[in-house]
């Protein structure tokens, strides 16, 4: 190799290197820039994940709540298929060519009152459940009573997607003052 062969090839060498830094800063920046973005996305006052919730909790209590939380949900469960079920056969029916609306209708009831029942059993279990905890606890686990459920969390019990449903965030009543 000639000297100046030699001389082209370190130039290359060093401008590609050059190109090679100024990405991964530009990535680094991006990335540091999304990151901040998303977590300036996040609605100020909006209660901290549940996970979250339950890691500060005293061990001793956090298990028990864990516990009865599971317990309550357990016994709500077969609401909740209850009324999936049925508003997959509701689906189903309404998409067959001989579609009886009063059948839709009824088992449209069949579901909602369905998964009212279980809600109701997870809310009255909360309830007690926050009865039995100190101020401080009771506060930072207030937020189960929030009725936004799994299809927030995107759990595996979310039927919109399979579906192809639709549904309207509930609509919170003003107070009356």
């Amino acid at each position: 190799m000639s000297g100046r062969t030699l001389k082209i090839a370190l130039a290359a060498s060093v401008a590609l290197n050059l190109f090679g830094i100024a990405g991964g800063v530009a990535a680094w920046v991006t990335r540091d820039k999304v990151d901040s973005h998303l977590e300036g996305q996040r609605p100020a006052g909006r209660p901290s994940p549940f996970r979250e919730i339950m890691a500060g909790l005293d061990p001793a209590v956090r298990d028990r709540v864990r516990m009865t939380m599971r317990a309550s949900a357990q016994a709500a469960r077969p609401d909740f298929q209850q009324a999936r079920e049925a508003r997959r056969m509701a689906v189903t029916l309404s998409a067959s060519p001989d579609g009886n609306p009063a059948q839709i209708t009824a088992l449209l009831e069949q579901s909602r009152a369905a998964e009212m029942r279980g809600r109701a059993r997870l809310e009255r279990d909360s309830v007690a459940l926050l009865a039995t905890l100190g101020p401080r606890d009771r506060q930072a686990l207030s937020v189960v009573l929030n009725r936004r459920g799994r299809e927030s969390r995107g759990g595996r019990d979310d039927d919109r997607g399979r579906t192809g449903l639709r549904q309207k965030p509930e609509e919170t009543p003003s107070p009356v003052t």
